[in-house]
């Protein structure tokens, strides 16, 4: 989910050239005020706000210009800030000269960041008295405001998220352990945009997406491609969601594994859940010693659940906030360490991700 805008700074107001006429008052001298400030131009992460699609509609965002400097040495007024609201977890990047530099990532309400600032107002003529030159008749005009090419990208912030092969039941289960009604096809690769629901307890609401199927070859732009995968970084617990009534389900496990490696290697040290799902079916009932052999070398908690009728739903939901709330716990007890402690921590387990090559779509033939 990427939109790109233009982001300018208001114009600073020009200063006046004027002098003091007032009666009784002789050599009044020059009272030319200096032009104010351009409006600056923030973005502030907000609940409110579920998408980009302000910014992708108008594409072009101006602050307010300061006003011309008056007479009486009175300052213009300076230009309103304009505050652009985004969605939380929205990754701010500004792009020049054919580079792109991160500048902010928008992770909790209320957060924001200054992308550019107003131009500076002009000097009056009453700023350039000197003892030789006692009536000038110069001012000066406002700075431009700063310009700015933004690329804002949305990175969800979910509690839990949905991976799987295309017609493993990812809505269905969706459904199933919330309140979101997905749309539900007997056909690969409905759903083409992540997918919020909200599980709730007597405790704590934790937010659940699902994303789209993931392929052998999503990296290379198959299928819909691993765009998708940026908001799994967000997430705190993955669920693998795999058909119980697929001849290679192995296959498929291996398939997300290696899908999310070549995104993000650091995908792989998320805590993670293996849901088989449609395990009531005749054709997984023949298989599920096969199926249950096949998954004992893995050390995650691995479920055999039906979305469709609920078998399993409980217990896997119930495990899935277990682990949240124990890594609040953990979250909570390292911040008592200090922050170089806890530095200290990711650094030694942190994985480098490996390049990946991502091919341009072939450009038609005149």
């Amino acid at each position: 989910i990427i939109a790109e805008a233009i982001v300018r700074g208001g114009d600073g107001g020009n200063g006046i050239v004027s002098f003091r006429h007032e009666k009784y008052i002789s050599r009044g001298g020059p009272d030319g005020g200096g032009g104010g400030y351009g409006g600056s131009l923030f973005l502030k992460a907000s609940c409110k706000v579920r998408d980009l699609s302000l910014i992708k509609q108008r594409k072009r965002f101006v602050a307010e210009s300061g006003s011309y400097g008056d007479s009486c040495r009175k300052h213009g007024r300076k230009g309103k800030d304009l505050t652009i609201l985004v969605p939380v977890g929205t990754v701010v990047v500004v792009k020049a000269d054919g580079m792109e530099r991160l500048i902010a990532d928008l992770t909790t309400e209320d957060e924001e960041v200054l992308v550019v600032r107003g131009g500076r107002g002009g000097l009056g003529n009453a700023r350039f008295t000197t003892a030789i030159n006692q009536a000038p008749e110069i001012s000066t005009k406002g700075e431009p405001g700063e310009e700015q090419h933004l690329i804002l990208k949305l990175k969800l912030l979910t509690d839990i998220c949905i991976v799987g092969p295309p017609n493993s039941g990812k809505s269905t289960l969706l459904q199933a352990i919330s309140q979101a009604r997905p749309r539900i096809a007997p056909y690969p690769f409905s759903t083409r945009d992540p997918v919020l629901g909200a599980i709730q307890n007597d405790r704590n609401d934790f937010i659940v997406a699902e994303i789209p199927a993931l392929v052998k070859g999503s990296h290379l732009g198959k299928g819909l491609g691993n765009d998708f995968l940026c908001h799994v970084e967000r997430t705190r617990v993955v669920v693998y969601l795999l058909d119980g009534a697929s001849s290679s389900i192995l296959e498929d496990l291996d398939t997300l594994n290696k899908e999310l490696i070549l995104y993000n290697s650091d995908l792989l040290c998320k805590p993670r859940i293996i849901a088989v799902n449609k395990a009531d079916l005749p054709e997984a009932q023949l298989r599920l010693h096969e199926i249950k052999q096949s998954l004992s070398g893995t050390d995650s908690p691995i479920f055999y659940i039906s979305a469709a009728s609920g078998f399993g739903i409980s217990e896997l939901t119930t495990k899935a906030m277990e682990m949240l709330e124990g890594m609040s716990k953990v979250k909570e007890a390292a911040s008592s360490h200090g922050p170089r402690q806890i530095k200290n921590e990711v650094d030694e387990g942190h994985l480098t991700s490996p390049a990946i090559f991502r091919p341009k779509p072939r450009q038609a033939k005149q």
